[in-house]
């Protein structure tokens, strides 16, 4: 797993954070699929995943135009009711603007 690489700020996140609803019910592969489509999409700058029980991902975006045209992808917006429908017992979604970044790396 790798971080991702983002340019110097300003930039936007979008804080997806859910509670899982039981079995997969074919959740890992649209979820791959999402991965994909994103970061096919103008102004999209990278993600970053974790779940154990609780699930965070972080997108990275150029915009908010960027993020509001991801939002209304005809194949989202599918994922989305899925989501709704089948996947999640609960979530939230957060948009932020980075001000500011930094890192370490042990090399």
């Amino acid at each position: 797993m790798n971080l991702a690489q983002t340019p110097s700020p300003p930039y936007y996140a979008v804080i997806f954070t859910s509670l899982r609803t039981e079995g997969d019910n074919g959740y890992g592969t649209m979820a791959e699929a999402m991965e994909q489509l994103a970061a096919e999409q103008p102004g999209f700058l990278g993600i970053e995943s974790a779940r154990d029980g609780l699930g965070i991902t972080v997108s990275y975006w150029e915009s908010l135009a960027s993020i509001a045209a991801w939002k209304q992808n005809a194949r989202h917006l599918v994922a989305q009711q899925r989501g709704r429908d089948t996947w999640y017992e609960k979530f939230k979604v957060r948009i932020c603007r980075v001000e500011r970044d930094y890192e370490f790396a042990r090399h």
